[in-house]
């Protein structure tokens, strides 16, 4: 039972969770650019029309991306359960 073994998992599970939500939030943080700079070109200061045009990029990464989240903490998963006996041992 070293340290070692704790702080890898530890990494791992933070380098997962950084992976997940950059996949989730980069594209609302994109969209939602573009949508200022077309704000602050046009004079219009519509609050829904930065709100819903991240809302709904946001919703489809999810829609697009749940099969490739959902495998990555699946194999996250099994590679924690594969380490039991390294852990234990």
């Amino acid at each position: 039972m070293e340290p070692e073994v704790f702080v890898d998992i530890l990494s791992d599970s933070l380098f997962l969770v950084i992976k997940l939500v950059a996949a989730i939030v980069l594209p609302g943080l994109m969209i939602g650019l573009v949508v200022a700079v077309f704000q602050a070109a046009t004079s219009i200061n519509e609050q829904t029309l930065s709100f819903l045009p991240r809302l709904i990029v946001t919703i489809l990464a999810l829609i697009v991306g749940g099969h490739w989240f959902t495998q990555e903490l699946m194999d996250f998963f099994t590679s924690l359960v594969m380490r039991i006996p390294e852990i234990a041992g």
